[in-house]
């Protein structure tokens, strides 16, 4: 680092968060404007899950590659390199005509984007502050996220409903333009490797295989058999990064990702928790969302409203976690918030029918948004405790993947489960409450495009709408149910990590 850092002043954290936030606030603000989306751009369902699919996706298969140039390029450098672009995909998603232009402002401008800011702001914050206050500011970045990922619907359908759904995306220019202007609050760090470390060979296999790894999952609706091998093939791929990272690591050369940093517990386990608690609340999300628009037909802004208590729940408790350290380690609160997630999830499996109102879904909301929150805000910092201040970047690299690739496949794999539940009840929900209609393909064609167009309902006859009703029960409890055997793993995984000691940092900070 070749600037002097005061480690009081919190500017630099404050730079940072607002980047964090509007990065999760691009994965779940656009949830509430589904039906919108599908009027204006004259696209369905499919796509509009592929394109909030793919612009996670695309961060994440950038992650490694984004975490190796900041040893090149120096942090700071590549972190407003990608604020820029962040800001120019920004401007194109505003001003989207087709489907296909706001995929290619959105998901891939600002995928890349992403994928170049979000190691950066953890190895900004941990080469910043130490001891104590490192363990403040990473929680803060933490919250930041997790916030702006639990306050997009309800920002998204103010947006949408008084405005356009266009000018969430202005916003988020704004924030950017106040990054770019106090970048000079920003400490420099000096570049510790040349371009001829950069790893090309292994940033390709690992662009593949996790590009065949979603896109497989994505087109399990259309063409199981096809899908189960890109999906190896895509697991082929990664395993085949991992070896190659391995040998060329004994030959000497600078691998674009250090396998030997997975022998961390803390950092394998809590990367796997991050990717599967990001899972479990993008696709709950999306879900609850899409549920909303499709079955109850709100609007965007009282969508946002109704998944409100999720939102106050993950602020309430993401920001009280921090401060429970003092009385419990990180590993204990994460598992308390692995169980209150659980309990959230169960509570809203028995709740989804026409006639819900948003009140009966108020507690489930506000208690999964509650576990989330404690298990968000702590992870980073106890995934990161062991790890040598050299091996951060890497390491920070590792960690985001984990979480972006797990706000990706939410989509996906939620989207999927959403999918096949509909086309596989659609034939059983006839047979028993419609034989009449048994074997007519046409009628069954009609049902399924319904839930694609977001149709009204409402504007069927009663056989229509009985079959419809038991549809969404059944399908919409079987996506919690999973959601809550997700959080269930979770649960595992936590028990597995190192309890978190203070200790640690201090030591480092003697170090240093």
């Amino acid at each position: 680092m070749n600037e002097t850092v005061n480690e009081q002043s919190w500017i630099p954290l404050i730079v940072v968060a607002f980047a964090s936030f509007i990065i999760a606030l691009d994965a779940t603000f656009m949830n509430v404007s589904i039906s919108q989306l599908i009027a204006d751009l004259n696209t369905d369902v499919s796509m509009i899950q592929m394109t909030m699919s793919f612009y996670t996706l695309i961060t994440a298969t950038f992650m490694l590659l984004s975490a190796k140039l900041q040893d090149i390029i120096g942090k700071k450098k590549l972190f407003l390199i990608g604020t820029a672009l962040y800001g120019l995909g920004t401007f194109i998603a505003a001003i989207s005509s087709s489907a296909t232009m706001l995929f290619i402002g959105w998901s891939v401008i600002e995928g890349i984007a992403g994928a170049l800011m979000m190691p950066a702001i953890v190895s900004i914050i941990s080469g910043t502050y130490s001891g104590e206050r490192r363990t403040v500011a990473l929680a803060i970045a933490g919250i930041m996220g997790a916030i702006a990922a639990a306050i997009g619907p309800l920002f998204g359908g103010v947006m949408t409903t008084f405005l356009s759904w266009r000018y969430g995306f202005g916003c988020e220019l704004i924030i950017v333009f106040i990054i770019l202007l106090m970048q000079n609050k920003l400490p420099t760090f000096e570049p510790t490797e040349s371009k001829s470390d950069l790893d090309i060979v292994g940033a390709i296999i690992s662009f593949i295989g996790l590009v065949l790894l979603v896109l497989g999952i994505l087109s399990l609706s259309e063409d199981i058999p096809t899908s189960i091998v890109i999906i190896i093939l895509g697991l082929i791929a990664l395993t085949a990064f991992a070896l190659f990272e391995i040998k060329r690591k004994r030959n000497g050369k600078v691998p674009l990702l250090d396998m030997d940093l997975f022998k961390d517990r803390n950092l394998r386990t809590g990367t796997a928790i991050l990717l599967l608690s990001y899972l479990a609340m993008g696709g709950a999300l999306f879900a609850v969302s899409l549920y909303l628009q499709a079955v109850l037909m709100l609007n965007a802004f009282d969508t946002g409203l109704t998944t409100l208590p999720l939102t106050l729940g993950l602020l309430i408790f993401a920001v009280v976690a921090p401060s429970l350290t003092g009385k419990l380690n990180h590993k204990t609160i994460m598992s308390i918030g692995c169980i209150i997630s659980i309990i959230g999830c169960l509570i809203l499996s028995y709740q989804f029918r026409l006639d819900t109102t948003t009140l009966d879904l108020t507690p489930g909301l506000f208690v999964l948004g509650s576990g989330l929150g404690l298990l968000m805000a702590l992870c980073t910092d106890i995934s990161l405790s062991n790890i040598p201040q050299e091996s951060q970047n890497n390491a920070s690299g590792i960690n985001t993947t984990g979480q972006t690739l797990g706000e990706s496949l939410g989509t996906a794999v939620i989207g999927i489960i959403l999918i096949l539940g509909i086309i596989g009840g659609i034939s059983h929900a006839v047979d028993v409450y419609a034989p009449e209609y048994s074997g007519n393909e046409t009628f069954q064609e009609e049902v399924y495009d319904h839930f694609q167009k977001v149709g009204d309902i409402h504007e069927e006859d009663s056989t229509f709408v009985n079959i419809v009703d038991i549809i969404i029960q059944d399908t919409m409890a079987f996506v919690m149910q999973v959601t809550a055997i997700l959080m269930g793993i979770v649960f595992i995984l936590t028990l597995r990590l190192q309890d978190f000691k203070p200790s640690r940092h201090e030591e480092a900070d003697l170090n240093t």
